[in-house]
């Protein structure tokens, strides 16, 4: 008699013992579904890399919409620091316009007194009408100067911003490709000084 038999036997007799506890099993029923298991366990770990991914092109995502802001923002920092840069040229050189006119005016007026004859009033009124208006030409040069400095550095600091963006988008690329969390977190940092620089560009006055 084989051993496998044997055991057939033995769990026939004990499944007509009074009393008895243990049931007749057949063998095949005793086997651990391990398999099920195994694929239960594949399958979550597959969704969890695949959210993390997902986390990771959502930052990626986030990031290039700030680039993009702060680029936009950079750019039209500059444009308005090259205007105001132009208006403050031109308002210097209205400003020395008037200077030439006041100082020919000057002359005439001195020549006039060295021969003996009075100064007309007309140009003495010119003269200080010319003094007041290079008074107002300077100041408004001197306002677009300052806002033509304001707006470049402005420029500047959301330039960086723009760097530290496009830094944190190349390493989130990274981080999907050599599937290393840490290169992520690195991307959310340098995301933290792009977004920091952004808001000190709005700030500076």
């Amino acid at each position: 008699m084989t051993d496998a038999a044997a055991g057939r036997d033995i769990f026939a007799c004990l499944r007509f013992i009074p009393g008895s506890v243990i049931r007749a099993v057949p063998m095949e029923d005793q086997e651990v579904p391990l398999e099920n298991v195994h694929e239960h366990i594949e399958h979550h770990a597959a969704g969890a890399r695949e959210k993390w991914v997902s986390l990771v092109a959502l930052t990626t995502a986030v990031l290039a919409a700030m680039a993009a802001i702060t680029a936009l923002l950079a750019g039209d920092h500059a444009n308005e620091a090259m205007l105001d840069q132009i208006q403050s040229s031109d308002q210097w050189s209205y400003y020395q316009a008037k200077g030439i006119k006041a100082a020919v005016l000057e002359t005439k007026i001195d020549i006039r007194k060295t021969l003996g004859y009075q100064s007309e009033s007309a140009d003495m009124s010119k003269s200080d009408r010319y003094a007041v208006e290079q008074d107002e030409i300077k100041k408004l040069a001197e306002e677009k100067q300052t806002e033509a400095r304001t707006h470049l550095r402005k420029h500047v600091i959301m330039a960086k911003g723009v760097t530290f963006f496009q830094i944190a988008i190349a390493v989130s690329a990274i981080s999907i490709l050599t599937k290393r969390r840490v290169f992520w977190y690195l991307s959310i940092g340098l995301g933290i000084f792009g977004c920091h620089s952004l808001i000190h560009g709005l700030l500076v006055q």
